[in-house]
């Protein structure tokens, strides 16, 4: 199996390198190697390239300067995906496609279904939504996953982050009136991974039969403020924090130019009852990963 893989250095696509590498070759690309914005760029690599599957965990996901910066969001998130889907029909592959909780406005009193109608709340979203459709609209062999509050034990995710703070201040005020299913970039990956290594010869047509649209997060919804306490708990070296108290927040204590949802936790019962898999419960994930963190 030949797999082109976008978004190499993201949580999820750093994860894809390694958990896609034992069903075939995989050709992993990000910025500078590739700029999802050039249209012309990206469809011309997809057709010299032919692979057999295209997973795309690429994004611009700075939500906060999506705000302004709303043309190359809609490049990347919105139009890249297109032609991606565009041209994976014009190849005969298949196409995996990340998208987010961000499409929904968090009104809902439980986990979204992908029977909900999205109402985004900001242009991140709104360009997410957007590539989804584009996907969708394109070609029949694709898997549009959305998934919710995804995390890692690399770079700036809230995990890594709140254990960074945690060394640095007495006191975190974290926001208590968000709440979400978090996923670890880990096991997306090896879910990915699974389903894939079930294509056999015909990556193709195995998505065609099962494509459309999934949720696929955690079990489970936490708050933020929830979240952090156990992330806290699960501190792998806390002789070194120097945090003594967690305080709740609101979200109105900290403003951003990108309204969030308050509540995006996802129904993944579609995905489970077609594939036969799931995600842990978020707690179980956190436990495992925080069990690999390294300082």
């Amino acid at each position: 199996m030949k797999i082109l893989l976008f978004g190499r250095d993201g949580q999820v696509g750093w994860e894809l390198q390694r958990t896609l590498a034992p069903l075939g070759m995989v050709e992993a690309l990000d910025l500078p190697d590739l700029d999802l914005a050039n249209a012309q760029a990206l469809e011309k690599k997809i057709l010299v390239s032919r692979p057999n599957v295209i997973v795309n965990a690429a994004a611009y996901t700075a939500v906060d300067r999506a705000e302004e910066d709303r043309a190359l969001a809609f490049a990347v998130n919105a139009k890249a995906p297109g032609v991606m889907a565009e041209a994976a029909r014009r190849v005969g592959a298949g196409l995996i496609h990340f998208s987010t909780d961000f499409v929904f406005d968090g009104s809902a009193d439980r986990p979204y279904t992908e029977a909900d109608p999205p109402r985004p709340l900001n242009q991140y979203g709104l360009s997410k939504l957007a590539g989804e459709e584009e996907v969708l609209r394109a070609w029949e062999a694709c898997l549009v996953l959305r998934t919710s509050w995804v995390y890692s034990l690399r770079g700036d995710s809230f995990v890594c982050k709140v254990l960074a703070w945690s060394r640095k201040n007495l006191t975190l005020r974290i926001v208590a009136d968000q709440t979400g299913s978090p996923s670890w970039a880990r096991m997306l990956a090896e879910v990915v991974t699974i389903l894939l290594g079930r294509c056999g010869s015909d990556p193709a047509g195995y998505l065609r039969e099962v494509g459309g649209l999934y949720h696929l997060a955690g079990a489970g919804k936490v708050s933020r403020f929830a979240w952090a306490q156990a992330i806290l708990d699960l501190d792998p070296h806390p002789e070194r924090r120097v945090a003594r108290m967690l305080e709740p927040a609101s979200s109105d204590e900290f403003p951003t130019p990108a309204v969030r949802p308050v509540f995006s936790a996802l129904d993944c019962a579609r995905f489970t009852t077609t594939f036969g898999l799931q995600l842990p419960a978020w707690e179980q994930s956190l436990a495992l990963a925080m069990q690999e963190r390294q300082e």
